[in-house]
């Protein structure tokens, strides 16, 4: 039998001797000559995964009373054999195998057919799919078998971000595919210093009693007929954020003489899975908006419930800095209680002397059932040194990712006249003026962290000059665009050439400052309004 918690079998990266597996109270091992650095599962969104089992793992285990608490193992992480006697109490609901309760499985031995062990994978091909033989990007028949690591992983990492599977196949407890962000503190952190940065205080381990309310597969699954629901309050614990189990699943073990590798990691074992069982109507979780410490949640208006926030299409980037990073000012978008905890001058961040702490955004970008893609993005995180020149740099961020949007807008605008008559009927998201929108942002990115680290330590007088600079960088990437997707020349006859041409100039006056949409970017800028020449009065008859 593996247990999760007293058996080597997480794949880890060490500072000097490189990878070795290790159980999760290791993670403190050698700490001072050789520390554990990261983990190494051969798939990112694995890695991720095994990121927020841990940090759900010492939230649950071993949380910190206070922030005085967290201080205390941050400069001095516990030992394993400390780790160890924290985890013991829970060791039991993290069997893998075995007859028992297994580690988010349910507690019935299902009855229902086999399925490949590869649709355990979020972006593998379903039985819809392969009917149809339309796997053409994703094929079928990747991954035969896995090992007890790589399939304890894989249905974790299912169970926690599962998507729509059909009927009665319900989706993760933040729905499915949520986003995940979490801090990286420091240029080389350690793994330790990643996980503990992000672990909340103001927890307590739960009671004996409570642990099949933590822990579901330790008890009969709540099954969500009719209106039933799991929410935080009535019929489960809060710590079970981090361990929802929405699907009904047992998987299958098969032993061999020999250990053989799996088609994944190419680890050895003598236990292998290739196939699991699931059943539908498992848990319908509701009403947990703003509980899981690692995703950002969004209001759709004022007085509704926190939804979680999922990735789109596009990736991450400093264009969603308002909602991951600092609460929108209508107070719709929250970021992460993770993120919030360590920002700020008042912060972890603060506290530990970390000034260099990077934001790891990560998901499954989720069409329904279908996985786009896994899309995972860091950004930095400058930091002011006192409230007022955060609150400051605050502001500048505001004011330049509202102007980024502004000129996106224009510049899709500009376009439209440009390539097509008044007439036509053209969305502005249609794929060439949405991906001009795209490459506002890709120009900007560098620019916009180059212009927040260089503010977070200039008195208030220099952030007018980072606010000019920003504009004039604005106006040259969407010139520069327009001319590259509406070229004039030679060839730009009939009416095209001065439908471009009349485009293009009032796209330089808003640019300029001289319409109303582009005194509407001075004014998020806080840029002074451009001096127009008043109408020559007319004379009077003499």
């Amino acid at each position: 039998m593996l247990n999760l918690l007293s058996d080597p079998w997480l794949p880890v990266i060490r500072r000097h001797t490189g990878r070795s597996l290790i159980r999760p109270a290791q993670i403190t091992e050698n700490y001072q000559a050789d520390p554990v650095i990261a983990i190494d599962w051969p798939r990112p969104d694995f890695r991720i995964a095994t990121m927020e089992l841990l940090i759900g793992l010492l939230t649950t285990a071993a949380p910190p009373w206070e922030n005085r608490n967290w201080l205390d193992w941050w400069h001095e992480p516990p030992t394993p054999e400390i780790l160890d006697q924290a985890f013991a109490p829970i060791a039991h609901a993290f069997a893998l195998d075995g007859d028992g309760p297994r580690f988010l499985q349910d507690l019935e031995d299902l009855q229902s057919g086999a399925e490949p062990i590869e649709r355990l994978l979020i972006e593998a091909p379903g039985e819809a799919t392969n009917g149809k033989n339309t796997d053409l990007l994703i094929h079928r028949g990747r991954v035969a078998s896995l090992s007890r690591a790589a399939a304890a992983i894989a249905l974790y990492t299912f169970q926690s971000w599962a998507p729509a599977g059909g009927a009665g196949n319900r989706t993760g407890l933040r729905g499915g595919g949520p986003l995940v962000t979490m801090i990286s503190p420091g240029a080389t952190p350690t793994l330790w210093q990643t996980i503990w940065a992000n672990v909340p205080t103001g927890g307590e381990s739960p009671e004996p009693e409570k642990l099949p309310l933590v822990f579901p597969w330790l008890a009969s699954t709540i099954i969500s007929e009719g209106s039933k629901i799991v929410t935080p309050e009535e019929n489960s614990h809060r710590l079970q954020c981090w361990w929802g189990m929405p699907r009904r699943i047992r998987l299958d073990f098969t032993s061999s003489e020999t250990p053989l590798p799996c088609d994944l990691t190419g680890d050895p074992d003598t236990v292998r899975v290739a196939t699991w069982r699931q059943r539908p109507r498992g848990a319908n979780y509701a009403a947990w908006g703003k509980v899981h410490p690692l995703t950002p949640h969004y209001q759709q208006k004022p007085a509704t419930e926190f939804l979680p926030v999922h990735p789109q299409p596009g990736g991450i980037g400093y264009r969603h800095w308002l909602g991951l990073v600092l609460g929108s000012k209508d107070g719709l978008r929250t970021p992460a209680s993770a993120v919030s905890t360590w920002s700020g001058p008042t912060g972890r961040g603060a506290d530990v002397g970390i000034r260099e702490a990077r934001l790891i955004a990560a998901g499954y970008d989720m069409d329904n059932m279908k996985a786009r893609g896994f899309v995972e993005s860091e950004m930095p995180l400058p930091t002011a040194p006192d409230a007022e020149s955060q609150r400051r740099l605050d502001d500048l961020a505001y004011a330049l990712i509202d102007s980024a949007e502004q000129i996106a807008s224009l510049l899709r605008s500009a376009v439209r006249n440009a390539l097509f008559s008044a007439g036509a009927t053209v969305k502005l998201d249609a794929g060439l003026l949405n991906a001009l929108r795209e490459r506002v942002w890709e120009e900007t990115e560098a620019r916009f962290f180059a212009a927040l680290n260089i503010a977070a330590d200039r008195p208030a007088d220099d952030l007018g000059i980072a606010r000019k600079d920003w504009m004039n960088q604005l106006r040259r990437i969407a010139l520069a665009l327009f001319d590259e997707a509406a070229p004039l020349s030679a060839d730009s006859g009939g009416s095209a050439a001065p439908r471009i041409g009349k485009a293009r100039r009032f796209l330089g006056m808003a640019l300029g400052g001289y319409t109303p949409a582009g005194q509407a970017v001075f004014v998020a800028l806080g840029l002074p309004a451009v001096e127009t020449k008043e109408p020559k009065r007319k004379r009077k008859a003499a």
